[in-house]
Formats: C-alpha cells, structure tokens, sequence
C-alpha cells in the first residue's frame, strides 16, 4: 500500500467510508489492479456502475473525442448528444415520454419526488393535501433529504432529523400492505423495482402488476427506481419489463455512464408536463461528455448482445449458488436476484466476509445485514463467475466450519 496516499486520505478525506488499505490504481474489463500490482476480478463494479467493464475501448473512444470538441454547455441551451440520449431512453422505457438528466441516482430519485408532489398539487388543485408518497419497508434511495425521508433505515436517517414529511411505507411483495395504506393524501408509490442496499430484494411480477392496478384504481403514480437495478443488469433494459407494465415514471443511474457521472429519469406524457421552465434544473445533467459516454454504454449494450449474455449466465450463476447453498445451508441461508444482481444471504455479518474476499481477489460488496452481492459488469463471463465461485466457495466453507465450531463449542 502507499503509505503517502493513506496519509492524504487520513489527513484530507471524511471518513464516512471506512475505507480498507486498498488503493485501486488500473482496471481493465472485469479486472483491477492495487498500487502493489495484485490483480482482483471486480464483481462490485463500483457498486453496479461500471456496467460495460472497466474502460472499455469505445466509451473511452467516446470520452475523449468528445473531450476535444466540447465538455460542458449550459442547459440552458441544446446539444446534440442530450436530444440523442434522452431518444434512445424514451425508446428504451416504451416512447411517449421525456427525460431529464442529472448527476446520481440521488438526484433522479429527488426529481422524482418532486414530481409526485406536483402531480398532487395537480389533482387536488392545492399544496399540501394530496403530496404523500407511499415506499417500502427496508427501501433505500438516496442520502438527500428527500432520499433519506424515503428510506426508512435508522443508520442512513440518525442524526439529520426532522425529516421531510410525507412518507408512508408498506410491506414490498403485500399489495394489501399498499392497499392500506393509501387514503386521498397520496400522491405516488415509490418503489425499487429490485431493493439493492437492502439485501437484494425483488419486487414479485404479480406483486408489480397488482401494484399498477392499484394505482390506476386510486388514480396515483407508480414510480420505479432503477437506479442499481436498470440498464440491463437483470437480462432486461429495465427489471420492470418482466413484469409486463409501464410505470408512471422511472429513476435511473448507475450503470447508465459506465463509470461517468449521471442519472437520469423518465417520465410519461401524460405527467412530464408538469415541469415547466424554473420547476427544476441542473447545471452539469446530460452535459455533451457525459451524455456521449452514456450513448457509447448503450450502443456497446447492443452492439455486443450484453442483455443475452447477462440473462444466459445470470441463469449459470443462480443455478451454481443455489448448488453451493445445498452443500452449506447453515451458512448460505438464501440466494436472491436476477441476472447480474445477485444477493448471497449468508449466516453472519458481511463485512469480514467481503475482507476475506477481496484478500483473495475477489471484490464484492455487502448490503443489508447479512448479504453478499455479485455486481459484475454486464461483460462478465462464465469464466469470470466460475473464478468468482471458487473463490467465495473456499471462504464461504472455511467461514462455515468456523462458525459449527464455535457453536460446538
């Protein structure tokens, strides 16, 4: 490790990351490289952002063409990359919609709260009587206030009370939990179509379906964050569309610049008018760099049948845990996910876990309290998945044996 850049981080950085002595200097594809030359196979991707493999030769193609023509304009005038992007997106969630682009997952989530509150100030033809919004249990989206007031997880909410009123939350996976909780101050449901942060929780395809039906009958929004579940990381564009429904408006982020900065959401037409000009903005969102490195992710998604290749070895991985889980079922208590969204539960905390891990190559983040998750780019291959499991095999045995021994003894 380079101990001078330990010592900038020590006296220079926050310390609200925890941060391991690692030092990432070079990636390439699903690999990584530490300032020691150790190379890692990389199945955080940055927590599901670098989504076509670490610099990728046609999005740094892309990167630095357009680095040499033009980075930034203001939004308050047009670029060409933008206007294609957000086609491409529109065409992506069904057509007959608009999007606006910002920076973050957080961001979008934000803007998406901001419209539930203008669709029930629409409806109602007043402030402050239709504005609720109503969430899941053990939702996480985003560290904004508003994001925070949407996710109801004392360890993201201590300590930055009072919250933004307005949230209500309801069982995932419980259309009566939902049902109940709706009355004429809601305004919108706000789900995560695949809770990521939380454990890697699906939403059931009769549960979104039932879900939409709901909030036709009650004339409220459905809206879908898919800011670590879209851009084709469960074998689908979107993880919705297995379900066969259209949401009102969907957040997205993440993958979506494969390593660039950006979110973005989606909003139908019936809505997307109610932003008018001073309603909300940005001043880096959908910028010409960023939007040109986001076109390059979706052009190489489809260029290289990256939605095949998840879904075929999204089906292998699943298949080859739930065969390690029959071989360790005091240890690997379940296996949830789709495509490269995988969430291991296993029988303790996960970040000794994740340590022992990443000590022998591999990286993985946790998530909830107790669940690994395999994030790996989109390009990932059986290959890669096989090298994964071996090595999550052999900690996860020697993990299991520790904890029979110590409760033998």
């Amino acid at each position: 490790m380079n101990t001078n850049t330990e010592t900038l981080y020590q006296d220079n950085i926050l310390g609200n990351y925890g941060l391991p002595p690692v030092t990432f200097v070079r990636g390439r594809g699903t690999r990584l490289w530490d300032d020691q030359g150790k190379e890692y196979l990389d199945f955080c991707s940055a927590i599901a952002v670098t989504s076509i493999g670490h610099c990728h030769p046609k999005l740094v193609k892309a990167i630095q063409e357009q680095a040499e023509t033009v980075i930034c304009v203001s939004n308050l005038y047009r670029n060409e990359n933008q206007a294609r992007l957000a086609q491409a997106l529109n065409t992506k969630a069904g057509g007959a919609g608009k999007v606006f682009f910002c920076n973050s997952g957080a961001e979008a989530n934000e803007a998406l709260i901001k419209l539930a509150r203008l669709y029930g100030c629409s409806v109602s033809g007043e402030e402050n009587k239709r504005y609720k919004v109503v969430c899941a249990e053990n939702a996480f989206h985003g560290r904004t206030f508003g994001g925070m007031s949407a996710t109801p997880k004392g360890n993201v909410q201590k300590g930055f009370g009072p919250l933004v009123d307005g949230f209500l939350f309801a069982e995932l996976n419980n259309i009566e939990s939902f049902r109940n909780a709706i009355d004429d101050t809601v305004a919108a449901v706000f789900i995560e179509t695949i809770q990521g942060e939380g454990g890697i929780f699906p939403a059931s395809i009769p549960f979104l379906q039932d879900l939409r039906a709901l909030c036709d009958e009650k004339g409220i929004l459905l809206i879908l964050d898919e800011v670590q579940c879209g851009v084709g990381r469960t074998g689908t564009f979107f993880a919705y569309e297995k379900a066969g429904i259209q949401p009102d408006a969907i957040g997205m982020a993440k993958g979506l610049g494969g390593g660039a900065p950006i979110g973005a959401i989606w909003i139908r037409d019936d809505h997307a008018g109610l932003f008018t000009p001073g309603t909300h903005g940005t001043t880096f969102g959908g910028t010409p760099l960023i939007s040109a490195a986001a076109l390059a992710v979706l052009e190489t998604i489809e260029e290289e049948s990256l939605l095949e290749n998840v879904s075929r070895n999204g089906e292998y991985v699943l298949q080859k845990l739930r065969e390690l889980q029959e071989e360790l079922p005091d240890y690997i208590l379940d296996i949830r996910g789709s495509g490269y969204m995988i969430g291991i539960q296993i029988a303790e905390a996960p970040l000794e876990v994740v340590n022992e891990l990443r000590d022998q190559g591999l990286v993985v983040p946790p998530a909830g309290s107790n669940v690994v998750r395999f994030l790996p780019a989109l390009t990932a291959t059986q290959d890669d998945f096989d090298e994964a499991l071996d090595i999550f095999k052999s900690v996860a045995s020697e993990r299991a044996e520790a904890l029979r021994a110590k409760v033998d003894a």
